[in-house]
């Protein structure tokens, strides 16, 4: 079995992170957000939300219980409005399944790099278990 250095695994996952950047769902995040970014109504409500979330860690800090509250319910009405736009709704569904599909790679990666400790130290694989701790018993 060939041994790597720690900077060829690297680079192999630096080339995996640029072919991945590529595939369908991220090309589609990608034009998502583009479009997200250049949505003037969109862009207002991000601006608006930001201002008014500044505003609730004032008044949280300064003990203001009922602007705080006041403010809170504003903050909670604006992001169910900007929620409802389309283009919104559509970013954050891309934005799942992107996440779903980094974790399913993780847990890829992290899976094979387990089962292969087990194969090459002898151990039994659907156990879990490591050569060296078989070999113990």
């Amino acid at each position: 079995m060939a041994e790597y250095t720690r900077e060829q695994v690297v680079a192999e996952a630096k080339d995996l992170a640029k072919k991945l950047a590529n595939i369908e769902e991220i090309e589609r995040f990608k034009q998502l957000e583009e479009k997200i970014n250049d949505s003037n109504k969109v862009q207002s409500y991000i601006k608006k939300i930001k201002a008014l979330q500044k505003q609730a860690v004032n008044l949280q800090h300064y003990g203001k219980g009922e602007a705080l509250k006041r403010v809170e319910e504003e903050l909670d009405r604006l992001q169910k409005e900007l929620d409802e736009i389309p283009i919104v709704q559509e970013f954050k569904d891309s934005q799942v399944v992107v996440n779903d599909l980094l974790q399913r790679i993780t847990n890829t990666i992290a899976n094979e790099v387990t089962d292969e400790i087990i194969r090459s130290t002898g151990g039994d694989v659907l156990k879990g278990e490591t050569g060296s701790k078989i070999n113990r018993v």
